[in-house]
């Protein structure tokens, strides 16, 4: 796996860590395997080494972590927890000697080499001196904002209580809607985060528009050198018609008479956007002050979240096929078992074994045996289109299908036909359709079972190919 070029993905100071695990279920040395370009300055310059005399400490991959980061049991446990136990981790940590607060990240890599397991270990710093902002504000309006807002902090549910703090802002603004709004500018995608609305509140909310991104995005050419938008009053919205008439159309659909929006930003990157709608004009600037502050504690837990999500999403992918790797089966066959997720109907339960494959590293590399396992990625997406797919293992895949048992035997049809060539893509294939409410695990021992005895008939039928 090529680490390197892994951590070179994350804007954070990123590196991926080795944790030796050992038989007694403890660990062993914890090694620094790569590092981004950010987290090599911050290896060879540490920000608590303040002293312009000590000589630069250059970074050398795969060397004992205690040699560019502060050795402590507290971050120790948490490598072990993050690449040993599977366990996803964010905290904080205060340094005193240069008065930063750091955010901390540690996350699991579906990837082990014998007995070393991998996590990624992610960190930003935050001045505490930034933190400045209520200077200009009501103390009235500091405590109200400091109060909600702090509930955010190691919440174990982020979206619910986002939503609950949303509503929090929204009563203290009196507002009849609060928004927190998601943007990824790189993908051209946004995403409610959370949204209250009072009660008979008869606003058309932004989501129910189908141009939500670019409504969203015009936000900050009418924005400019300012900090929020203001619109108070019949003339403040007939500039915005002047200015900005798609988003005019879109506040004049909703029935929108005043709005107050201000960007989310974390470390100058746009993260989304907040507002209020229909308040009470007459306490604008109390609602200003409000709304300021909310968005300087609001965005640094987003920040969090939003990096933890994409951690998540690398953590739950296969690397080479882009599919779900076998965290993500596990994750969500451990949650259909708890109950935490239903799903709505039968469903179909394939496994399929790629045959053939250490032929091809064998003869051709396994540069061709990635390809190969690539192409299997392809031909399973084709034929299980908008279904759970995961890389279960080496070349092995296993299938979720949501559906009725036409389909799915339909679906099934379709993989053999585009699947059964010895020289190219060739699935030993077992499935089990699941229409009475069998447990999920069961479901899987059999349609495994029912591959096995595919796998044996393809044996059967190509006995040269047995030991390839």
């Amino acid at each position: 796996m090529d680490f390197q070029k892994y951590v070179d993905g994350f804007y954070a100071t990123t590196c991926v860590l080795s944790v030796m695990k050992s038989n007694y279920g403890g660990y062993g040395d914890i090694r620094i395997v790569a590092g981004n370009q950010k987290f090599i300055d911050m290896a060879e310059h540490p920000p608590f080494i303040t002293d312009p005399n000590v000589p630069v400490n250059t970074f050398v991959p795969d060397c004992l972590y205690d040699k560019y980061l502060p050795k402590t049991p507290d971050f120790e446990d948490k490598c072990f927890r993050a690449a040993v136990q599977k366990k996803s981790i964010h905290t904080y940590i205060h340094l005193n000697t240069c008065n930063l607060w750091f955010n901390m990240f540690f996350y699991p890599i579906d990837f082990e080499d014998g007995d070393l397991c991998y996590c990624v270990y992610s960190t930003e710093p935050v001045e505490v001196d930034d933190i400045n902002m209520a200077s200009s504000s009501s103390m009235t309006t500091a405590n109200d904002v400091l109060k909600t807002c702090i509930k955010l902090r190691g919440a174990n549910d982020f979206k619910a209580t986002m939503i609950e703090v949303i509503g929090d802002i929204r009563v203290l603004c009196g507002a009849e809607v609060c928004t927190v709004m998601l943007v990824d500018e790189s993908e051209g995608k946004s995403s409610i985060l959370a949204t209250s609305k009072a009660e008979n509140s008869t606003i058309r909310t932004l989501l129910q528009h189908d141009n939500m991104f670019d409504v969203a995005m015009s936000w900050l050419d009418t924005i400019g050198e300012r900090d929020s938008i203001i619109i108070k009053n019949d003339k403040d919205m007939e500039y915005v018609k002047e200015v900005n008439y798609l988003w005019y159309k879109t506040l004049d659909e909703s029935n929108v008479q005043s709005i107050v929006i201000f960007p989310l930003r974390h470390n100058r990157e746009l993260l989304g956007f907040i507002w209020v709608t229909n308040i009470d004009v007459e306490n604008v600037q109390r609602i200003k002050e409000t709304l300021e502050l909310t968005t300087f504690f609001i965005s640094s837990e987003i920040a969090g979240y939003v990096m933890l999500k994409q951690l998540e999403r690398v953590s739950y992918t296969d690397m080479l096929t882009g599919i779900g790797n076998r965290n993500s089966m596990n994750d969500k066959v451990s949650k259909v078992v708890s109950g935490e997720e239903q799903f709505q109907g039968p469903y179909g339960v394939v496994f399929a074994d790629l045959n053939g494959l250490k032929s091809v590293n064998d003869m051709n590399g396994h540069s061709a045996g990635d390809l190969l396992i690539k192409k299997a990625g392809l031909v399973l997406q084709e034929a299980f289109v908008d279904d759970y797919i995961y890389r279960a293992g080496g070349d092995e895949f296993m299938v979720i299908s949501c559906c009725d048992r036409f389909a799915f035997e339909g679906k099934i049809d379709k993989l053999r036909s585009m699947a059964s060539n010895p020289d190219n893509v060739c699935f030993s294939v077992g499935c089990f359709y699941n229409d009475s409410d069998a447990d999920i695990r069961d479901a899987m021992r059999i349609a495994d079972e029912e591959m096995y005895k595919d796998k044996d008939r393809y044996y059967s039928d190509h006995p040269e190919r047995k030991y390839r």
